[in-house]
């Protein structure tokens, strides 16, 4: 008899078999896609959780709106953008005639998030120079291995048609991964935590659905005829009416309310509610007051919210910019082309929100003859002023005691 750990083996590295990987089904037979609460979690069920929903929105969102340029190295050490390159229109503009940046970016950054694993199929024209990217839905796209241990691409569109990709053309980017070629599924293996979190959902809806009012069943002192338990089913429905219109119920004589069930409090439902959105945004790394929570006893660390913002950006940002860009960089660039070209997200422009930290920021790079003016100008797309403007200056400081005063 195979062992669980030999029957995975097999269903993973069978030869040109067919396995869906994309959205955990290939590991659900043996880690399952119930949870231990009984709820059945799929990516379309963990996104109606709030928490869920939010987390996945701000990180997507926010990456997306980050300009993802091709740079083009200097010479002299420094870099600009490669605007004649073919790639850097299709990235910064229009992937495809049917996206912008923006939506491409998203798409891709929300697959990532749930599923694991984004594609996208990179189309070039004779030349060889790419055209367009187009992204693939990962519910759609089945994997399997050849004989050479090379990851064979089948997608199946909108119209039920299905096709394979060819290597050369898929720029597939896993996300957190065992082997470095597959992406795991935070929807399958965190199935305990967001089907925690719906049953929760479901007993707070249900609770509030009965205005709070725990199950109250009835005794009587009697045995009753089954007439008499029809008539008495009756009595219970009006009974149950005037509870419900909060009005006070008149119990007749042997009749005593009982409760059964739970009470709400007894049960901690808003604790077990917090403790759910504390779960859901560790698995995304996201901080609870950024999607609008802010538990009893929740830490902030640092001293300010810049601080935070900094850890949000190293922490959990990074790590996926980081990702998107050596995955692009591989895929999209020929290996001499990576030599004199790179892909790169521009996170300066996290600081646009803020014009306290921007100005700051400006002054100490202008001080330090890090930047010069006419750059500072260009970045907040005023025009350059020529001159001095454009000279690399510092200040002058810790000049000698004897000194001060005088000419320079």
């Amino acid at each position: 008899m195979k062992t669980l750990l030999q029957t995975l083996n097999d269903a993973v590295t069978a030869p040109k078999q067919a396995i869906r990987l994309t959205d955990g089904a290939a590991w659900s037979n043996f880690f399952g896609a119930t949870s231990t609460s009984g709820e059945s979690v799929s990516v379309e069920k963990a996104l109606k959780l709030d928490a869920v929903w939010a987390c996945v929105r701000l990180i997507s969102e926010t990456i997306s709106t980050l300009p993802l340029v091709l740079y083009e190295r200097q010479s002299d050490g420094s870099r600009k953008p490669a605007k004649d390159h073919p790639l850097f229109s299709v990235l910064r503009y229009q992937p495809n005639i049917h996206m912008t940046a923006v939506n491409y970016t998203q798409a891709l950054s929300a697959s990532l998030l749930l599923r694991g694993n984004g594609y996208t199929q990179v189309k070039r024209n004779a030349k060889n120079e790419i055209t367009s990217l187009n992204f693939l839905m990962p519910n759609r796209m089945s994997l399997s291995w050849s004989d050479r241990d090379d990851l064979i691409y089948s997608y199946t569109d909108r119209n039920g048609y299905q096709f394979e990709v060819s290597t050369k053309e898929i720029l597939h980017i896993p996300a957190f991964s065992l082997d470095g070629r597959i992406g795991l599924s935070p929807i399958s293996y965190g199935a305990n935590t967001f089907g925690a979190a719906m049953s929760a959902d479901k007993a707070a809806n249900g609770t509030f659905k009965n205005g709070l009012m725990p199950t109250v069943a009835f005794s009587v002192d009697r045995v009753m005829t089954d007439d008499q338990r029809e008539k008495f089913r009756d009595y219970v429905g009006k009974i149950s009416g005037a509870l419900n219109a909060g009005k006070s119920p008149v119990l007749e004589q042997g009749v005593k309310p009982e409760m059964i069930g739970i009470n709400p409090v007894d049960a901690q439902l808003l604790e077990s509610r917090n403790f759910s959105v504390e779960s859901i945004c560790r698995w995304f790394r996201v901080p609870g007051w950024m999607i609008g929570y802010a538990g009893k006893g929740q830490t902030k660390w640092g001293s300010g919210m810049e601080q935070e913002m900094i850890g949000f950006l190293q922490f959990t940002l990074r790590p996926w910019l980081v990702l998107i860009e050596q995955a692009m960089n591989k895929a999209l660039l020929t290996p001499a082309e990576r030599t004199k070209y790179y892909v790169e997200f521009s996170i300066e422009n996290l600081l646009r929100a803020d014009s306290a930290s921007r100005a700051d920021f400006y002054s100490k790079m202008v001080n330090n003859g890090i930047y010069t003016r006419d750059e500072v100008r260009e970045k907040e797309n005023l025009p350059k002023f020529g001159g001095i403007a454009a000279e690399l200056t510092i200040q002058s400081q810790n000049v000698p005691i004897d000194d001060a005063g005088k000419e320079q």
